[in-house]
C-alpha cells in the first residue's frame, strides 16, 4: 500500500496541486486497503488521512495502511475541515467522476478558501494496470465462475425458466465463497438472446433455443465476468453459423491481443471478422471492458478509444452477434492480462458450443 500511495502522490505534479481528495470507495480500496462503505482518502505530499464515520472504527485501524485514520462525527469532509487538514492546502484535486454537481458545490461552500479543482480520470491508469497480487485475485475469482457455469451447464433443459437458472448462479456463487455477485446474472434464451443486456425473465427454454449464459462475482474484492453459449437441443444451422463466427472472431483478438496497441486497434480484429462473414451489423457493442475491483473499469476496448491499452491490464474479449430476426444471439467472452508480446488468458472454460440434450 505504501508503494500505492507514492504512486497517488507523484499524480500531484501532474496536476499542480498540494491535496487529492479520493472519494471513489475502489480507489481508495486500492490506494490503502479500506473495503467499506463511507470514507475519503486525503493525500498529500507528506501526508495521507483516511476519514470514516464510527460504524467503521474498527475496520478502519485493521484495514486502513500507510494512512492516519480520523473517525468523524458530523460528516466526512467537516471533519477533515475540523481538524485542520484542508484549509491550507490552496488547490486540491477532487474525483469529477464520483462527485456529484450537488455535493461539489457543498464542498465549495463548506471549504471556500481552498481552490478545489474537478478532474477525470484521477487514478484511471494506476488502477487500471494490475499487479501480480490483483490478477492472481481475478484470475481466483474466474475460476470460481466457471465451476458455477459447470454446475448449471448439467441442470439446462427444456422447461426450466431463465429466472431458475439465474438464481442457481447466484446461489452456486455465494455457496462458493463469493462475496457478492459482480452484477445480475444474464439469462437469455431464444429470442431474449438477441438482446445482449437481456435480464431473466419467466420464459421457459425451448428445444432448438441458444441460451447466453453471462456472469460474475466479487471474490477477495476482485471481479470475474464470463459469458457462454449454449444450445438446448440440436440448433439451426444459422446458430450454429453465428456461434461459429463469434468463436473464430474471438480467437482473431485473443491473437492480436497485447498491451501497446489502442482499444480501436483491438476491436478490429474481431469485427472485421464479423463484417467479413456478413455479420458486422449484429455485433452491437465493444470488444471488451478493464475489470478488477470494478467488474467494468479502464480501458475500454472499443471501436470508438484510441487510447494505448497497457501492460497488466486485465480486460475482457466478448464479441458477440444479436439476431432478432433468426431469434438466437452469440456471446463468448474471456479474461486476459495484457502483455508486451501477447496475452495471458485467465478462463479456462472450453468453448466448444455445448448441446444440451432435450
Amino acid at each position: 500500500m505504501a508503494d500505492r500511495l507514492s504512486q497517488v502522490r507523484r499524480r500531484l505534479d501532474d496536476f499542480n496541486a498540494n491535496g487529492l481528495l479520493l472519494s471513489s470507495l475502489p480507489n481508495i480500496r486500492w490506494a490503502c486497503g479500506f473495503t467499506g462503505s463511507n470514507g475519503l482518502l486525503l493525500v498529500t505530499e507528506d501526508t495521507a488521512t483516511f476519514v470514516t464515520d464510527g460504524r467503521y472504527t474498527e475496520q478502519a485501524r485493521q484495514e486502513v495502511e500507510g494512512a492516519d485514520v480520523l473517525i468523524a462525527s458530523n460528516g466526512l469532509l467537516e471533519g477533515l475541515l475540523d481538524e485542520g487538514f484542508v484549509e491550507d492546502l490552496g488547490r486540491v484535486v477532487i474525483q469529477a467522476d464520483d462527485v456529484t454537481l450537488a455535493a461539489y458545490h457543498q464542498i465549495e461552500e463548506n471549504a471556500s478558501a481552498v481552490d478545489w479543482q474537478p478532474r477525470s480520470g484521477v487514478l484511471t491508469s494506476l488502477v487500471g494496470t494490475k499487479d501480480e497480487t490483483e490478477i492472481e485475485r481475478i484470475r481466483a475469482a474466474q475460476a470460481l465462475t466457471e465451476e458455477v457455469f459447470a454446475e448449471v451447464l448439467e441442470g439446462l433443459r427444456p422447461g426450466r425458466t431463465e429466472r431458475e437458472i439465474a438464481a442457481e448462479i447466484t446461489y452456486g456463487h455465494l455457496r462458493r465463497g463469493a462475496e457478492a455477485m459482480a452484477f445480475d446474472p444474464i439469462v437469455a434464451s431464444g429470442p431474449n438472446a438477441a438482446r445482449p443486456h437481456a435480464r431473466p425473465t419467466d420464459r421457459r427454454l425451448r428445444t432448438g433455443d441458444m441460451v447466453v449464459l453471462d456472469m460474475g462475482a466479487m471474490l477477495e474484492g476482485y471481479a470475474s465476468d464470463m459469458t457462454r453459449t449454449v444450445a438446448i437441443g440440436e440448433p439451426r444451422e444459422e446458430a450454429v453459423e453465428g456461434y461459429r463466427v463469434v468463436r473464430e472472431a474471438q480467437q482473431c483478438a485473443l491473437d492480436a491481443a497485447r498491451s501497446g496497441i489502442t482499444g480501436k486497434e483491438l476491436d478490429a480484429t474481431a469485427r472485421s471478422y464479423i463484417e467479413d462473414a456478413g455479420l458486422g451489423e449484429y455485433f452491437a457493442h465493444g470488444l471488451g471492458h478493464g475489470i478488477g475491483l470494478e467488474v467494468h473499469e479502464w480501458p475500454r476496448v472499443s471501436h470508438s478509444v484510441d487510447e494505448t491499452l497497457p501492460a497488466g491490464a486485465c480486460v475482457t474479449i466478448e464479441p458477440g452477434v444479436y439476431v432478432a430476426e433468426e431469434e438466437f444471439g452469440v456471446r463468448i467472452e474471456d479474461i486476459v492480462v495484457l502483455e508486451p508480446d501477447g496475452c495471458r488468458n485467465l478462463t479456462r472454460a472450453d468453448k466448444e458450443l455445448k448441446v444440451v440434450e432435450s
